[in-house]
C-alpha cells in the first residue's frame, strides 16, 4: 500500500450516536479512537474477525484503550467495523466494556441493514 492511498473510513449513524453518548462520560474518547481510525485508513486491520456472519462478510471487533479510566484495553471500548471492500471500511458502533459485556450478531446485522437502508 502506498503512502498516498488511504482507505475510506465511513461512519454508520449508530457509531456516531454511540460515540456522542460516550463522549459525555469519557472526554478523551475521540482522542482514543483517532489512532485506530488512522490505522484502518492505512489498511491495517485490527484485532479479531467476528464469527457468525457469511464467509464473504468481514466484521471485526477492535479493542480500544479508554484513557479516562486506568484499566487498560480490557476495560476500554469495543469498536465494531466492517470491511466493505479493499478501499472502504464502515465503523458500525462503539461501546464501553464497563457498560456492556458484548454485542450480538443480530445487533450488528441490524446496524448494517439500517445503514444500507439510509444510503
Amino acid at each position: 500500500m502506498t503512502d498516498d492511498f488511504l482507505i475510506s473510513v465511513r461512519f454508520a449513524d449508530e457509531f456516531e450516536k454511540e460515540l456522542y453518548q460516550l463522549s459525555k462520560k469519557y472526554q478523551n474518547i475521540r482522542t482514543d479512537v483517532e489512532p485506530i481510525i488512522e490505522r484502518l485508513q492505512e489498511g491495517i486491520l485490527l484485532d479479531d474477525r467476528l464469527a457468525g456472519f457469511g464467509s464473504d462478510v468481514y466484521i471485526y471487533k477492535a479493542r480500544v484503550k479508554n484513557s479516562n479510566i486506568k484499566k487498560g484495553k480490557s476495560a476500554g471500548y469495543r469498536l465494531i467495523y466492517s470491511v466493505e471492500s479493499e478501499t472502504s471500511i464502515l465503523l458500525l458502533t462503539i461501546y464501553s466494556k464497563l457498560e456492556r459485556e458484548d454485542i450480538t450478531v443480530n445487533e450488528i446485522e441490524s446496524i448494517i441493514d439500517e445503514f444500507d437502508r439510509d444510503e
